[in-house]
């Protein structure tokens, strides 16, 4: 069956990336995981621009390079301007992302290798690309886990960074953003305990569905997963608990 390698590939991604995304609202930038994907990607691009086989260890390692090196500067821009933290974010989100347009503009297939790291290739997955994903998202599962409050701040950049990595390879700037995001925003006035298993449901749910639309409709797989996931997120943010509202009186909000 052609979509259960993708399916998997989903899965493995939404195991690191919903935990790692509730972390992300709750320190308040959002934009890193899209800086740190396209740092990624662009570490990808700069290794195919060395002519190195793209399901080779070595681009792993040069989109693992690029993403470590864009968290620690990162690490570094927020305690050093920690008042502008998401503009420099977007800063070098931007840079990467026209840099990978520069480093492919006199490649003929430059074009369509961009857009498979932007929008992924999820439904082409194969088993044997899930082999090196899993075991990185075990050990940044057990990382998480047990080091989850005693991460650093530089700590949790490369963590982010390493999860970002392999996944970026698999599913796409898009998803990955997607991924880490909408299921948190989505059950973020639920009850502690229930907006974990929620956010995978959210999140499993929504690939499945997007990669079945996808071979029905042939329509883009990574687009499709996208807008199903946020359909239902948006469903269940709904549905769900509401904040209380805030009673204005003179002088301030109760």
């Amino acid at each position: 069956m052609i979509i259960l390698p993708a399916l998997l590939a989903g899965l493995l991604v939404l195991v690191t990336h919903v935990p790692l995304g509730a972390q992300v609202l709750k320190r308040g930038i959002v934009f890193i995981d899209l800086a740190i994907a396209q740092i990624a990607a662009l570490g990808v691009i700069i290794a195919g621009v060395g002519e190195l086989d793209p399901q080779g260890w070595a681009v792993q390692g040069a989109a693992a390079a690029a993403a470590l090196l864009g968290a620690v500067l990162l690490t570094w821009t927020e305690k050093r301007w920690p008042e502008v933290q998401e503009a420099q974010i977007g800063v070098m989100f931007i840079l990467a992302a026209t840099g990978g347009l520069l480093l492919v503009a006199h490649n003929p297939h430059g074009g369509e290798h961009l857009q498979d790291l932007l929008a992924g290739q999820i439904l082409w997955v194969r088993y044997e690309q899930l082999l090196a994903p899993a075991v990185g998202t075990v050990i940044i599962s057990a990382v998480l886990y047990f080091f989850q409050h005693r991460l650093s701040r530089l700590g949790f950049y490369l963590i982010f960074a390493l999860a970002v990595t392999a996944s970026v390879q698999l599913v796409g700037v898009y998803l990955v953003f997607t991924s880490l995001i909408v299921p948190g925003l989505a059950v973020r006035h639920y009850g502690a305990g229930r907006r974990l298993p929620l956010a995978y449901l959210i999140g499993a749910v929504g690939y499945a569905a997007g990669l079945i639309l996808s071979t029905l409709l042939d329509l883009p797989s990574g687009a499709l997963i996208v807008w199903c996931l946020t359909a239902l997120a948006v469903l269940v943010y709904a549905l769900g608990p509401k904040p209380a509202a805030s009673v204005r009186v003179p002088g301030g909000h109760v």
